[in-house]
């Protein structure tokens, strides 16, 4: 079933936000109709707002599929709200589309944004739509809620603590090359890789479950060395990091066993959207009695130890490496 017919007699852009966002909105958005939403926060909760945007040809590719084109959008919103230990409530959203996009498109990409509304628990309060000549350019700003004094941060790590990442690193960046034609369709015959760079897991059930015991964190979404330096820079510390540790799925171990320059353009590629964490060494075993309980794997990767801000990346072989680059940059 395609989505309800949008009330005649509307003009075009209004007849298209009727008809393919107003099923997505719920309370505080006023169906849609008023110049801004009204909403209340729970009670006893602070609001965590993020913002990140999406354009074509540069955040997704032009044949991607609409839906997990509309999905990718929430979710790497979601990993924004993870990364403070943050409960989703609500999001705001504008669509920057090229003039004569298909109805079918867009029918899509709202699709993919209510099934994943579904399974995360919010929903649209508004926004704004419009048209251009291309490419697109989607923006979500997104609305979350924490307990008083309970979001994580990027400062905070001590000198000793360990670093931990969640999940795997680097599949985002071979899907990318895998869909592009840079890597052969044998490096991913399961689809794996490029199922996620389409569609990233934001890691909310272990970042509510972080409060109160990781002291630093983030996410990982412009390269592993180079967002570990962010946590250096907002900690005034160094880190060290261990490629030998690095968590890798099972396509791309067997890229780095028959390549091994691979492992460090992994650690760099980008559009991974896993967390980051530092907390103490005395915690360890806390740390991965949560990863149990939330269906999350984790891995410790390295240290952070006294020192300028600066992150130190050991090869297998243990020795200090230079990675060509530190991660993805707009300029």
């Amino acid at each position: 079933m395609g989505p309800p017919p949008a009330p005649t007699g509307l003009p075009p852009e209004f007849a298209l936000i009727a008809r393919h966002f107003l099923p997505l909105a719920g309370e505080g958005a006023l169906a849609l109709s008023d110049d801004a939403a009204l909403l209340a926060p729970p009670p006893g909760r602070h609001l965590v707002l993020a913002a990140d945007a999406m354009v074509e040809g540069v955040h997704y590719l032009p044949d991607d599929p609409p839906d997990t084109v509309g999905r990718k959008l929430l979710r790497v919103n979601l990993s924004d709200l993870a990364a403070m230990g943050a409960e989703p409530l609500a999001y705001l959203m504008t669509t920057a589309i090229p003039r004569g996009t298909p109805a079918a498109w867009l029918e899509g990409f709202a699709a993919g944004l209510a099934e994943d509304q579904r399974r995360f628990g919010l929903h649209v309060l508004g926004g704004d739509t419009v048209a251009i000549p291309g490419p697109a350019c989607l923006s979500l700003t997104i609305l979350g809620t924490v307990p008083p004094g309970a979001a994580l941060r990027r400062a905070g790590a001590r000198p000793g603590d360990d670093l931990w990442v969640s999940g795997t690193i680097g599949d985002g960046a071979l899907g990318l090359a895998v869909l592009q034609g840079r890597l052969p369709p044998g490096a991913d015959p399961g689809g794996h890789l490029a199922g996620r760079y389409r569609l990233p897991e934001p890691r909310l059930a272990l970042g509510v479950a972080l409060r109160g015991l990781a002291r630093a964190a983030m996410d990982v979404s412009d390269g592993l060395v180079q967002d570990l330096g962010h946590l250096c820079r907002a900690g005034g510390l160094a880190a060290t990091l261990d490629l030998a540790a690095l968590p890798l799925s099972p396509p791309a171990a067997a890229l780095v066993a028959a390549d091994p320059s691979w492992l460090p353009r992994l650690a760099t590629g980008g559009d991974d959207y896993e967390l980051l964490f530092a907390a103490a060494p005395d915690d360890r075993a806390r740390v991965e009695a949560l990863s149990r309980a939330t269906g999350t794997a984790v891995t410790p990767i390295g240290r952070f130890t006294e020192g300028a801000p600066a992150v130190t990346v050991l090869g297998r072989d243990g020795g200090r490496i230079t990675p060509a680059q530190g991660g993805w940059s707009h300029f």
